[in-house]
């Protein structure tokens, strides 16, 4: 019997079919819009969270605000310090490669299980997100950063979404979150470094067509581009995580930045096709360059 195609849901509305003034939904409200200022980088990695600031920034209680927080400590996007508080999860260079190599290992294994149970509706869904993607991504403009991360994000889970193991759809949607932290500040690096739009193309190509090997090797490459071009940018001597990522609000005057170090490491060698299984007769055309980064 062949597989469904698992349709993307739209964006979480907190305020969807509950009074907006309940518990509950106060407590998803302020969930939500912690998590969106963590990931985008409103709230800096590292930051103290304040309590008393916090409730006055999102309009709820101490007692919502602390529950919203330790979601967030379940999502590994906040840190609970004891008696001490909570501070925005630190970001650095060993934790992507950590995030990196698991999340290559998943992905590409739930991409060539998708590719194999493909049906009309995953081509259709597949094909629907690639073009409004590519539409904007030639290249990103800042005012439609957003937009383009929802779409990045909605192709990388249709890719996925035939894998036929709903815990491997949620691991991965909790891999995304973290590693868009780092696409906002890579992306400002990306000037001539990268074309993401090719990149998403060879993937895009190669799934159509049912061509696994090919698909995962070209998905391995682009999930693995973005630390590389940040080690890069760091060995270049660039504080890579020393500002504000792309297209956010500089952080509220009432929370404390805490610096962020980054290690001194040599950059592995970029291991394509490690779990793509190809034969020694595929290779990947190299890629071009362009203004954005975009795993």
């Amino acid at each position: 019997m062949a597989k469904r195609s698992a349709r993307i849901p739209p964006l979480d509305n907190p305020h969807n079919g509950d009074d907006a003034h309940s518990p509950r939904t106060l407590i998803e409200r302020a969930y939500s819009q912690l998590r969106d200022d963590i990931v985008e980088g409103r709230l800096a990695p590292g930051v103290k969270l304040r309590v008393e600031h916090l409730r006055q920034r999102y309009d709820v209680s101490a007692g919502t605000l602390r529950e919203a927080l330790n979601r967030l400590v379940s999502d590994a996007l906040v840190e609970a310090e004891g008696q001490r508080g909570f501070r925005v999860t630190p970001i650095t260079v060993q934790d992507l490669d950590d995030l990196t190599d698991l999340r290559v290992r998943i992905e590409i294994d739930a991409l060539r299980q998708s590719i194999r149970h493909a049906n009309d509706q995953w081509r259709q869904d597949l094909q629907e997100v690639y073009t409004q993607m590519s539409a904007i991504e030639q290249p990103i403009l800042p005012a439609l950063i957003q937009r383009w991360e929802a779409l990045n994000t909605q192709f990388h889970e249709v890719l996925v979404a035939n894998c036929g193991s709903e815990w491997t759809l949620r691991l991965l949607r909790t891999f995304n979150r973290h590693s868009e932290r780092y696409r906002r500040y890579a992306i400002g690096l990306g000037q001539g470094r990268r074309d993401v739009h090719n990149e998403h193309r060879g993937i895009f190509e190669a799934a159509m067509s049912g061509n696994e090997l090919r698909a995962a090797l070209e998905l391995e490459a682009h999930i693995r581009a973005t630390p590389e071009l940040l080690k890069s940018a760091a060995r270049e001597g660039m504080d890579v995580f020393g500002a504000p990522p792309a297209n956010t609000a500089t952080p509220s005057p009432n929370f404390e930045r805490r610096a962020n170090s980054l290690p001194s490491r040599r950059c592995r060698h970029l291991r394509l096709g490690t779990l793509a299984g190809l034969d020694d007769g595929a290779t990947r055309s190299d890629a071009s360059v362009d203004g954005h980064d975009g795993a």
